[in-house]
């Protein structure tokens, strides 16, 4: 007790020094700017990405009308995940989500292996969206201005160009927006995500003219299995919002302000892919969803064309794909730089990643480092078909998540909690078993990939992260075993302090 007494007391003594201001010799804290609304705009744009615009053409063959059920499937999972993000927010506020949470409960060889978890969610779904980000700005100023970029410098190599000028200009800015500051890149999502929500209720509206019951008569042709299998599908339409939990070290007030934000972003979110499912549904019959699909026709633009006869609605999505993909790469590269700065800060990657510029408040060197590779692999690497491996990440990640929230309740059990999972230790049960069960759908193919990432970064940990690990340095200094969690976690009636 007298060890862990010790390693709090350090930690809170540090703790205040953040609060006030004070810097470590290799840079500044970061800033506490951002509130439930710009919170809440960034967990949504995390999460309405491109994936609602064209999941459904590749779902709803599988799944029948039964699509519908299969977006709240994926919902409940996520949503079961979710409280358990709510909890673990609320005992550690802190930069690192999944990482920082897997840390403090898990242990750190566990942490890094979830650390790689989240590079590879948040890595691969920027490059992908990356992308695809100059086929629809080729739709766009091809529908506006009759005019498109050659394909030797908008796709990557073995995709029939040279290099995918787009993608990396597309990095690249959200890196430059990211790198001046949290608060102006903050302020710019809100405005793309008011933009990317206003076209699909547009869509809902316009689609909702044309709906049918009819076509819901045959609901699920393919039985529960279908809708479970399309569960697995659209689950990737979900992926991101624990984004949220890595801004905890720059929203006022995280304790209540990341709770609020995760639940508000995933019921918002929820109800438009309901809505647009619905709409998009009732619009036309199942069987030309796949048609479409093959055909590589963007789903939700032909419905508009074929309601409407006009030709506006190429231009409307388009649009909206072009704004969607630039909100998803500017909060995804945020979320990855701030679980990058939490491993440095621990020793496991190298420092310069914890660096904080001093006058912006932002991990600088960070931010160019992550959006130089993403954005070098999204040039020049054709990464569309790993999206599977986005979502499995994911799930993994959450999996953690799940587990975090038992092994805390039982090693710190006095420690504050603004919330509880409901119906414990059930729903974080739950929440590990339906993710393992979507693990489970996805291709073999996606496994195999998968597991030769997490080889990967056993190597690595084995070769750099443990022997510069910040938690063993301190066994050496005070000739103990130091407990992962006791560094993390804050004591009853701890003040709420930014944490290091």
């Amino acid at each position: 007790m007298s060890r862990v007494m010790s390693q709090l007391c350090r930690r809170k003594s540090l703790d205040r020094l953040m609060a006030e201001g004070e810097t470590a010799a290799d840079g500044s804290a970061l800033r506490r700017t951002i509130g439930l609304g710009q919170l809440t705009l960034i967990g949504i744009s995390s999460v309405v990405g491109t994936g609602i615009f064209f999941v459904l053409g590749t779902t709803v063959p599988k799944a029948g009308p039964g699509v519908v059920l299969s977006f709240v499937v994926a919902a409940v999972v996520a949503g079961l995940a979710a409280l358990c993000y709510v909890e673990l927010a609320g005992v550690l506020p802190v930069a690192g989500s999944t990482y920082s949470y897997a840390y403090a409960s898990l242990g750190e060889g566990a942490a890094y292996l979830v650390a790689w978890c989240l590079i590879l969610e948040y890595g691969v779904a920027v490059s992908t969206v990356a992308v695809s980000w100059a086929q629809y700005l080729n739709e766009l100023t091809g529908a506006l201005f009759g005019f498109t970029l050659p394909d030797a410098i908008s796709q990557p190599p073995g995709a029939g160009g040279y290099v995918n000028v787009p993608a990396l200009v597309v990095v690249l800015l959200c890196s430059l927006l990211l790198a001046r500051g949290t608060r102006e890149s903050a302020a710019v999502n809100a405005v793309m995500v008011v933009v990317k929500i206003g076209v699909l209720v547009v869509f809902v509206a316009v689609a909702l003219t044309a709906f049918r019951a009819e076509n819901f008569s045959d609901f699920a042709p393919h039985g529960i299995a279908g809708i479970g299998v399309a569960a697995s599908g659209v689950f990737f339409s979900y992926v991101g919002f624990d984004t949220v939990a890595t801004a905890g070290e720059e929203v006022r007030n995280p304790r209540r302000t990341i709770p609020l934000a995760l639940l508000l972003t995933l019921g918002a979110v929820t109800l438009l892919y309901i809505l647009v499912s619905v709409a998009a549904v009732g619009a036309q019959p199942t069987g030309r969803f796949g048609e479409q699909a093959d055909a590589g026709e963007a789903v939700l633009a032909q419905i508009l064309r074929d309601v409407t006869g006009a030709g506006w609605p190429a231009v409307l999505l388009s649009a909206g794909a072009v704004v969607s993909i630039f909100s998803v790469v500017l909060v995804t590269l945020f979320g990855q730089t701030r679980i990058l700065f939490s491993m440095a800060r621990d020793g496991l990657v190298p420092q310069i990643f914890r660096r904080v510029d001093r006058k912006r408040h932002t991990p600088v060197h960070n931010t160019w480092i992550v959006g130089v590779l993403v954005g070098g692999l999204a040039a020049l690497v054709p990464l569309q078909y790993l999206a599977d491996l986005t979502s499995m990440g994911t799930l993994v990640a959450f999996v953690a998540v799940a587990a975090a929230v038992v092994v805390l309740r039982r090693v710190a059990p006095e420690a504050p909690r603004s919330y509880r999972v409901p119906l414990y230790p059930l729903v974080p049960v739950l929440a590990a078993v339906s993710c393992l069960y979507l693990a489970y759908l996805l291709p073999g193919i996606t496994w195999t990939l998968f597991g030769a990432w997490l080889l990967l970064a056993a190597a690595l940990y084995l070769g750099f992260g443990r022997r510069h690990s910040a938690l063993r340095a301190d066994e050496e200094r005070e000739g103990t075993a130091v407990t992962p969690h006791a560094e993390t976690v804050p004591e009853a009636g701890a003040v709420d302090r930014p944490r290091v």
